[in-house]
Protein backbone atom coordinates (compact mmCIF):
# COMPACT_ATOMS: atom_id res chain seq x y z
CA UNK A 1 0.00 0.00 0.00
CA UNK A 2 1.37 3.67 -0.69
CA UNK A 3 1.23 6.59 1.49
CA UNK A 4 -2.05 8.54 1.37
CA UNK A 5 0.31 11.59 0.90
CA UNK A 6 0.76 13.32 -2.29
CA UNK A 7 4.07 14.74 -1.25
CA UNK A 8 6.45 12.13 -3.06
CA UNK A 9 8.29 13.67 -5.91
CA UNK A 10 7.20 12.85 -9.56
CA UNK A 11 9.89 10.11 -9.29
CA UNK A 12 8.35 8.45 -5.83
CA UNK A 13 5.50 8.30 -7.78
CA UNK A 14 6.66 6.06 -10.34
CA UNK A 15 8.09 4.22 -8.24
CA UNK A 16 5.08 3.57 -6.35
CA UNK A 17 3.24 2.47 -9.41
CA UNK A 18 6.11 0.10 -10.19
CA UNK A 19 5.64 -1.73 -7.08
CA UNK A 20 2.04 -2.04 -7.79
CA UNK A 21 2.13 -3.43 -10.47
CA UNK A 22 4.75 -5.45 -9.22
CA UNK A 23 2.17 -6.79 -6.25
CA UNK A 24 -0.52 -7.59 -8.72
CA UNK A 25 1.76 -9.72 -11.06
CA UNK A 26 1.91 -12.21 -7.91
CA UNK A 27 -1.76 -11.59 -5.73
CA UNK A 28 -1.49 -14.62 -3.67
CA UNK A 29 1.38 -12.75 -1.68
CA UNK A 30 0.88 -12.01 2.21
CA UNK A 31 -0.89 -8.33 2.50
CA UNK A 32 2.26 -5.69 2.68
CA UNK A 33 2.57 -2.81 5.18
CA UNK A 34 3.27 0.46 3.77
CA UNK A 35 6.01 2.03 2.34
CA UNK A 36 7.76 5.22 1.50
CA UNK A 37 11.34 7.16 -0.03
CA UNK A 38 11.26 10.37 0.04
CA UNK A 39 13.68 13.37 -1.01
CA UNK A 40 15.28 15.66 0.57
CA UNK A 41 12.54 18.46 -0.04
CA UNK A 42 9.63 15.85 0.21
CA UNK A 43 7.26 16.69 2.71
CA UNK A 44 5.40 19.47 4.25
CA UNK A 45 7.91 22.13 5.44
CA UNK A 46 7.56 25.16 7.82
CA UNK A 47 9.78 28.00 9.15
CA UNK A 48 10.15 27.95 12.84
CA UNK A 49 10.27 31.06 15.34
CA UNK A 50 13.31 32.27 16.78
CA UNK A 51 15.45 31.19 19.20
CA UNK A 52 15.86 27.97 16.77
CA UNK A 53 14.72 29.75 13.18
CA UNK A 54 15.33 27.30 10.53
CA UNK A 55 12.48 24.78 9.30
CA UNK A 56 11.04 21.72 9.85
CA UNK A 57 9.65 19.53 6.92
CA UNK A 58 7.32 16.23 8.03
CA UNK A 59 8.22 12.88 6.49
CA UNK A 60 5.51 10.49 7.57
CA UNK A 61 2.90 11.29 10.36
CA UNK A 62 -0.64 10.12 11.35
CA UNK A 63 -2.35 12.50 9.40
CA UNK A 64 -0.38 11.82 6.17
CA UNK A 65 0.75 8.21 6.45
CA UNK A 66 -1.12 4.87 7.07
CA UNK A 67 0.37 4.43 10.87
CA UNK A 68 -0.31 5.94 14.24
CA UNK A 69 2.61 4.11 16.02
CA UNK A 70 5.29 7.22 14.71
CA UNK A 71 6.36 10.61 13.46
CA UNK A 72 9.24 11.21 11.51
CA UNK A 73 10.40 14.74 10.28
CA UNK A 74 13.69 16.83 9.68
CA UNK A 75 14.77 19.75 11.62
CA UNK A 76 16.89 22.03 10.66
CA UNK A 77 18.73 25.04 12.96
CA UNK A 78 20.34 27.79 11.98
CA UNK A 79 23.75 28.72 13.20
CA UNK A 80 23.73 30.29 16.68
CA UNK A 81 19.93 28.91 16.99
CA UNK A 82 18.42 26.81 19.77
CA UNK A 83 15.79 24.75 19.98
CA UNK A 84 14.46 25.41 23.53
CA UNK A 85 14.43 23.20 26.68
CA UNK A 86 11.37 20.91 26.48
CA UNK A 87 9.84 17.05 26.75
CA UNK A 88 7.15 14.92 25.70
CA UNK A 89 4.75 13.57 28.12
CA UNK A 90 3.68 10.17 26.37
CA UNK A 91 6.46 9.47 23.52
CA UNK A 92 10.08 8.21 23.09
CA UNK A 93 12.16 10.18 20.84
CA UNK A 94 15.35 9.43 18.60
CA UNK A 95 17.43 12.62 16.89
CA UNK A 96 20.12 11.44 14.62
CA UNK A 97 22.28 14.80 14.02
CA UNK A 98 23.55 14.40 10.07
CA UNK A 99 24.94 17.59 9.76
CA UNK A 100 26.65 20.35 11.68
CA UNK A 101 27.77 20.32 15.24
CA UNK A 102 26.88 22.07 18.48
CA UNK A 103 25.36 20.99 22.10
CA UNK A 104 22.30 19.04 23.06
CA UNK A 105 21.46 19.10 26.87
CA UNK A 106 19.73 16.42 28.11
CA UNK A 107 18.11 17.25 31.85
CA UNK A 108 20.19 20.26 31.75
CA UNK A 109 22.96 18.55 31.31
CA UNK A 110 25.28 18.98 27.96
CA UNK A 111 27.17 17.03 25.73
CA UNK A 112 28.94 17.63 22.35
CA UNK A 113 27.37 16.76 18.78
CA UNK A 114 27.90 16.33 15.28
CA UNK A 115 27.85 14.49 12.74
CA UNK A 116 26.81 10.69 13.00
CA UNK A 117 25.50 11.41 16.95
CA UNK A 118 22.07 9.87 17.92
CA UNK A 119 20.27 10.99 21.05
CA UNK A 120 17.27 9.01 22.82
CA UNK A 121 15.07 10.67 25.20
CA UNK A 122 12.49 9.12 27.08
CA UNK A 123 8.97 10.52 28.16
CA UNK A 124 9.41 13.84 30.28
CA UNK A 125 13.24 13.60 29.51
CA UNK A 126 14.26 17.62 29.16
CA UNK A 127 15.94 18.35 25.92
CA UNK A 128 17.00 21.40 24.19
CA UNK A 129 19.60 21.68 21.19
CA UNK A 130 21.97 24.64 20.24
CA UNK A 131 23.87 25.06 17.22
CA UNK A 132 27.29 26.62 17.92
CA UNK A 133 28.64 26.06 14.44
CA UNK A 134 29.08 27.64 11.40
CA UNK A 135 26.29 26.02 9.40
CA UNK A 136 22.69 24.74 9.55
CA UNK A 137 22.41 21.47 11.61
CA UNK A 138 20.27 18.75 10.75
CA UNK A 139 18.27 16.43 12.63
CA UNK A 140 16.46 13.72 11.31
CA UNK A 141 14.31 13.07 14.48
CA UNK A 142 11.66 9.80 15.08
CA UNK A 143 8.70 10.23 18.05
CA UNK A 144 7.18 6.70 18.76
CA UNK A 145 4.19 7.13 19.54
CA UNK A 146 3.22 10.35 16.91
CA UNK A 147 3.92 13.11 19.37
CA UNK A 148 1.74 15.72 17.67
CA UNK A 149 5.02 17.76 16.36
CA UNK A 150 3.47 18.28 13.56
CA UNK A 151 0.62 20.23 14.86
CA UNK A 152 2.91 22.09 16.74
CA UNK A 153 4.71 23.01 13.60
CA UNK A 154 1.84 23.84 11.51
CA UNK A 155 0.48 26.32 14.40
CA UNK A 156 4.01 28.24 15.30
CA UNK A 157 5.67 27.94 11.73
CA UNK A 158 5.35 29.86 8.54
CA UNK A 159 4.97 27.67 5.57
CA UNK A 160 7.78 27.10 3.20
CA UNK A 161 8.36 25.84 0.11
CA UNK A 162 11.68 24.21 -1.46
CA UNK A 163 14.43 26.76 -2.18
CA UNK A 164 12.98 29.84 -0.74
CA UNK A 165 14.78 32.51 1.32
CA UNK A 166 13.89 32.12 4.81
CA UNK A 167 11.73 34.89 6.25
CA UNK A 168 12.99 37.42 9.18
CA UNK A 169 12.80 36.19 12.75
CA UNK A 170 9.61 35.65 14.18
CA UNK A 171 8.27 35.07 17.40
CA UNK A 172 5.97 32.18 18.92
CA UNK A 173 2.49 32.88 18.97
CA UNK A 174 0.82 34.37 22.05
CA UNK A 175 -1.10 31.06 22.51
CA UNK A 176 1.75 28.56 22.17
CA UNK A 177 1.85 27.83 25.94
CA UNK A 178 -2.08 26.53 25.52
CA UNK A 179 -0.42 24.53 22.00
CA UNK A 180 2.16 22.98 24.03
CA UNK A 181 -0.74 21.50 26.40
CA UNK A 182 -2.87 20.20 24.08
CA UNK A 183 0.07 18.04 22.22
CA UNK A 184 1.11 16.63 25.46
CA UNK A 185 4.47 18.56 26.14
CA UNK A 186 5.74 18.15 29.29
CA UNK A 187 5.50 21.29 31.72
CA UNK A 188 8.09 22.66 33.07
CA UNK A 189 7.27 21.61 36.97
CA UNK A 190 7.13 18.14 35.63
CA UNK A 191 11.21 18.55 34.27
CA UNK A 192 14.44 19.31 36.03
CA UNK A 193 16.07 23.10 35.61
CA UNK A 194 18.86 23.80 33.75
CA UNK A 195 18.98 23.40 30.25
CA UNK A 196 20.02 25.69 27.28
CA UNK A 197 18.02 29.04 28.97
CA UNK A 198 15.46 28.98 26.11
CA UNK A 199 12.30 28.27 26.65
CA UNK A 200 8.65 28.55 25.11
CA UNK A 201 6.52 31.40 25.86
CA UNK A 202 4.48 30.97 28.59
CA UNK A 203 6.16 27.76 30.20
CA UNK A 204 7.84 29.41 33.34
CA UNK A 205 8.19 26.94 36.25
Amino acid sequence: MATKTTTFSPRGRAFARTIAAARRRQPRLPRPGPFGVWAEDDGESCWLPAPCGGYMTLKLSPDTFPTQNYMAAVQVIEPGGTLPDHGHGAQDEFLFVYRGRGTVFIDGAPHPIGPGSLVYVGKHRKHGFVNSGRTPMKIFFLCVPSAGVEHLMRAVGQRRQPGAKPPRRFPHPANTARILDRYAYSHPRQMVAGGTGEKYPGREP
